[in-house]
């Protein structure tokens, strides 16, 4: 499989309830894709606009603050001690990180990809795109040999699941043993609702508890999008096995993926403030108290959902159903056809809309409940 040969991509299939939705008398509630609507903070605005005399090549491993920034900041708020810039590097955005990753590590046929069972499809596109074997598996004693990857993601994409520090150890001696390389995609990670994560830091795949501080054969990818309103920047980060981080500085320097200068000054100053990301957080934990329930009381049932972004909901019935529902009451979701095949009665509904639009969501809901 090559480029040319990927499918339609799968959020074209929704266009059709989308002029549904927005036939609605009080327009469209786009609870569809998770794309932030929240202002960038003026102070991450202001770094990015200090910046753009970048009339150099910007530099692929990171500027100094930069990556300096990423070392104190997986200290500071994941419980990462001990990295340092070798350990680390920017990305042109998570996304185009997750569909490389396995080219960039030189795997091809034969090779099994392992991914979550409720994913979102660029895992398994950044396997079949260099002929690997996807396997979608949360069990790490199904783990097969062959295995050369592990895409782990917590919290959940789109079910808001969270691995505790004993189940992310469990996968990292099944990785070890294997051979294989241990990513964990920890993007929603400060965003944790239910106990213990609603007063507990997520742990990260790096954590010492995790890996008892030797990180050879781990990574964890993070993206500034949601906890900074930063995805039109494509801001994000790797951190790990130095080992694997010099390979994939070499493969970046070769494909020219560098990112922007006047982003790596962004995400510098975005990396070293805590206060408006706690601010996000806080507008996301309104919008889920007032959504959640009227999700509820229209007959959903709400799985998982613990941290994250999203809400994974059923009602029991096939998730395009439920989807067409929805669009009836002028609201836009995600089939769970999107994420696996084990989960079409599921929509992922997004907290990434305005307080107003995600208001008018809950009213809609609660006068047809």
């Amino acid at each position: 499989m090559g480029v040319a040969d990927l499918a339609e991509y799968p959020w074209d299939a929704v266009a059709p309830y989308a002029e549904i939705a927005r036939a609605h008398p009080d327009g469209i509630v786009d609870l569809s894709i998770g794309s932030p609507v929240d202002e960038t903070p003026r102070l991450i605005a202001d770094a990015l606009a200090a910046a753009t005399d970048a009339h150099a090549y910007p530099q692929t491993v990171g500027t100094p603050p930069l990556r300096e920034a990423i070392v104190d900041w997986f200290r500071r708020r994941r419980g990462v001690p001990g990295l340092t810039p070798a350990h680390v590097l920017p990305t042109v955005g998570s996304k185009e990180l997750v569909a490389l990753l396995p080219l960039l590590l030189g795997l091809g046929p034969g090779d099994v990809v392992v991914h979550p069972r409720a994913a979102y499809p660029t895992y398994e596109v950044g396997a079949r795109l260099v002929r690997a074997t996807p396997l979608a598996s949360d069990d790490p004693a199904q783990w097969p040999e062959g295995t050369r990857l592990v895409w782990l993601n917590s919290p959940g994409n789109p079910d808001g699941a969270v691995w505790d520090a004993a189940a992310l150890r469990r996968a990292r001696e099944r990785a070890r043993e294997l051979g294989a390389v241990l990513v964990g995609d920890e993007c929603y990670a400060e965003l944790g609702w239910e106990a213990p994560w609603d007063t507990q830091a997520i742990p990260s795949v790096l954590d010492p508890a995790v890996t008892d501080g030797d990180v050879t054969g781990v990574l964890s990818v993070y993206s500034l999008s949601k906890q900074s309103n930063l995805a039109g920047y494509r801001a994000a980060f790797l951190a790990g096995d130095p080992g694997i981080v010099a390979r994939l500085l070499t493969a970046r320097k070769h494909l020219g993926l560098m990112l922007p200068a006047p982003v790596q000054a962004a995400m510098a100053v975005a990396l070293g403030d805590d206060a408006h990301v706690r601010e996000q957080k806080e507008r996301y934990a309104r919008r889920r108290a007032r959504l959640k329930p009227a999700v509820e009381a229209y007959g959903f049932r709400v799985d998982r959902s613990e941290a994250g972004l999203y809400l994974w909901a059923t009602r029991g019935e096939d998730a395009w159903t439920s989807v067409g529902r929805l669009a009836e009451l002028g609201i836009l979701t995600g089939p769970g056809h999107f994420y696996g095949p084990s989960h079409t009665e599921h929509v992922r509904l997004s907290l990434t809309a305005s307080d107003e639009r995600i208001a008018a969501a809950a009213h809609r809901l609660h006068a047809v409940s």
